[in-house]
């Protein structure tokens, strides 16, 4: 982290006025795997503590979160759960998937970024945002930013000025190798500025 820092607040200000004001940001770690996925998913477009109390209610059902148990769900059933009928639909294609053997969690820890992108974007819903994240919180990958992310554009809008997607990914360059730890930053004073953490 102390490399990241160093690196960061020496080429960008408005990191370190962040860092020194609001303190370190806590990088989180999720498990890698099926579960990790399906809770992605549900985080999309919506509040991470809505998604998270349905990932619980599924818990809670299934008693395991697996992708023969998703399958064997009936889409009434996670529909009780809070799960949309679009992200429904997410799940059982990402279930499916594994089961086929076309998504391999187990191997991604020895695939590059680009190799474990190719495998999730053949799933149903699931874009650049949702690979990032996974990338982020379950391979720990260094060099990330999810520019489709509201609060990291809100932020970047409100503190840089940046207005397109094409000046945000020029501001970004400047943070690499690092750019994970600064997306974990961001958010942090998006949070801390909105009273959430």
């Amino acid at each position: 982290m102390q490399q990241a820092i160093n690196h960061l607040v020496s080429k960008d200000e408005t990191l370190k006025f962040i860092l020194d004001n609001f303190g370190n940001p806590i990088i989180q770690k999720r498990e890698e795997g099926f579960a990790s996925m399906c809770h992605i998913i549900l985080e999309q477009q919506v509040s991470i503590a809505s998604a998270k109390a349905c990932f619980i209610k599924i818990e809670n059902l299934l008693g395991k979160i697996t992708p023969k148990t998703i399958l064997n769900t009936t889409d009434e059933q996670l529909r009780s759960c809070g799960v949309s009928r679009q992200k429904t639909i997410y799940l059982k294609d990402l279930a499916q998937k594994v089961i086929a053997k076309e998504i391999d969690f187990k191997s991604f820890a020895t695939k590059s970024e680009e190799q474990v992108r190719a495998e999730l974007i053949t799933i149903k819903g699931v874009g650049n945002w949702s690979i990032e994240v996974y990338l982020m919180f379950c391979l720990q990958s260094q060099d990330i930013i999810p520019l489709g992310d509201i609060a990291i554009k809100n932020t970047l809008k409100e503190l840089y000025k940046c207005q397109t997607h094409e000046e945000m990914q020029v501001l970004s360059d400047s943070w690499k190798p690092f750019r994970t730890f600064a997306s974990f930053t961001i958010w942090h004073y998006y949070l801390k500025k909105r009273g959430k953490i």
